[in-house]
């Protein structure tokens, strides 16, 4: 009890390892993994505190208010709803025994600062995880998985926008050309149809849900 003690004065049960996949039915995170629908861990960090799990559709946060209690909360983020930016990787001085990658979760358009710990604003979530410095080789693959993410959401979240820019601009031009009044209902059943198809196609081209190509492009499990 005293090195836990001790442990949490220093810091210390911040720095989180990389576990190895041999390993990933061994911690806590695998239990919440939706496996029936084909969901699978590509990156797991694990400190006495906290568990992140980087999955081809979530991340994963058990999170845990000290090394010293057994009290945790499941947090789960899917990446279409929370869009990963600002992607840093903060490499260790020459004392220092831990590196970080930090990010943030569904801040498009507002920044946030950076805490120790995740925590939440109007700007999203944002996350900074301390690494054994010893694995930063490994940490590097990760980075390079999350900002191509980041990229990708942000090149689809343009595109989404400007397509559903286009369709409203399509709508004023139908409603400012209607015909008489006798054919009003039938041209407003089309318009319907046509925007619920439309928006259909617009969020199966735009709106990604798994990852797994990425995390496979850069990561080795």
């Amino acid at each position: 009890m005293f090195k836990k003690f001790a442990s949490e004065a220093l810091g210390l049960s911040d720095i989180g390892k990389i576990i190895p996949p041999k390993d990933y039915d061994k911690v806590e995170s695998d239990d919440y993994i939706l496996h029936e629908d084909n969901e699978k861990i590509f990156f797991l960090i694990k400190s006495k505190q906290d568990e992140y799990c980087f999955t081809n559709r979530a991340l994963i946060h058990v999170d845990g208010t000290s090394a010293i209690s057994k009290k945790r909360t499941l947090k789960r983020y899917e990446y279409y709803k929370y869009p990963i930016s600002s992607v840093l990787l903060e490499t260790a001085g020459t004392i220092d025994l831990d590196v970080e990658i930090k990010f943030k979760l569904g801040a498009r358009n507002s920044a946030s600062s950076v805490s120790k710990s995740s925590s939440s604003s109007s700007g999203g979530t944002s996350f900074s995880i301390d690494v054994d410095k010893n694995q930063l080789e490994q940490l590097k693959d990760l980075y390079k998985a999350l900002y191509t993410i980041s990229l990708i959401e942000s090149s689809n979240y343009s595109s989404y926008n400007g397509a559903y820019d286009t369709l409203n601009k399509a709508i004023q031009v139908v409603s400012s050309n209607r015909s008489n009044e006798a054919n009003q209902a039938e041209e407003l059943e089309k318009v319907t149809n046509y925007i619920g198809q439309f928006l259909d196609d617009a969020k199966q081209k735009y709106v990604k849900k798994d990852y797994s190509d990425v995390f496979l492009k850069y990561l080795n499990n």
